[in-house]
């Protein structure tokens, strides 16, 4: 089983190879992103680990690079607790799990075992409702091949809408999904938000698509019916 790790902490990367080597893998050790970036994209492995925080590349600008080419090796993404990004941004831009730093080595292999299991089997590049299309690699939306513009929170709202079209969810369970677990603000950021999303992807194109369901939460709904 071959492991590819991509961490510019050389201490924890050399503790974790040799822990990794240890365990039956083989392991190719990458301390910046630009090295980490070249092994991705001219080696076959069986799984890989990127920090987030590297040197010459972003760990998730590896990860986009590896999905555009169409490489589907089960990333485990490497996130910092109080860091700008999530396990959120992970998962929209086509990781397949993340652990949260300081993590323990043997839940580490556990993870990466789980991964292995599960194999690399080839994903959807987009996800349409309708005439909304968003590509969780290049992280775009668009209605009508017209590009639309949205923030990162709105993406991520949007993105969990789409996996989840038909349905109705509330807004404990957006909140649970998108925003950080350390937020304690009121719930009604989501209706801001849903008023912020309507304007950029109904109402132009004069659609009616994100439903609100009084007393339940909200759903999204295909324009093509």
């Amino acid at each position: 089983m071959r492991v590819l790790l991509v961490e510019d902490e050389k201490d924890l990367a050399e503790s974790v190879r040799r822990g990794l080597t240890n365990e039956g893998f083989v392991v190719d050790v990458a301390n910046d992103g630009v090295t980490g970036a070249w092994l991705a994209l001219e080696n076959p492995y069986d799984v890989a680990v990127l920090d987030i925080m590297l040197p010459g590349k972003h760990g998730y600008q590896i990860l986009k690079e590896i999905r555009e080419a169409k490489i589907w090796t089960p990333v485990l993404m490497l996130t910092a607790k109080d860091g700008e990004y999530d396990q959120t941004d992970a998962f929209d831009l086509g990781a397949d799990d993340y652990l949260t730093k300081p993590f323990s080595f043997i839940v580490l292999v556990a993870h990466l075992r789980a991964l292995i299991r599960r194999g690399a089997p080839e994903r959807p590049v987009t996800l349409a409702v309708g005439s909304l299309v968003l590509d969780p690699v290049r992280r775009t939306v668009a209605r009508h091949n017209t590009p639309v513009a949205l923030t990162p929170k709105e993406y991520a709202i949007l993105h969990y809408l789409m996996r989840s079209h038909d349905q109705v969810v509330s807004k404990a369970e957006i909140l649970d999904n998108v925003w950080d677990s350390a937020y304690e603000g009121s719930d009604n950021v989501i209706e801001v938000y849903m008023g912020y999303l309507r304007k950029k992807i109904d109402i132009p194109f004069g659609t009616n698509t994100l439903k609100t369901v009084r007393g339940m939460g909200y759903c999204l709904v295909s324009d093509e019916r």
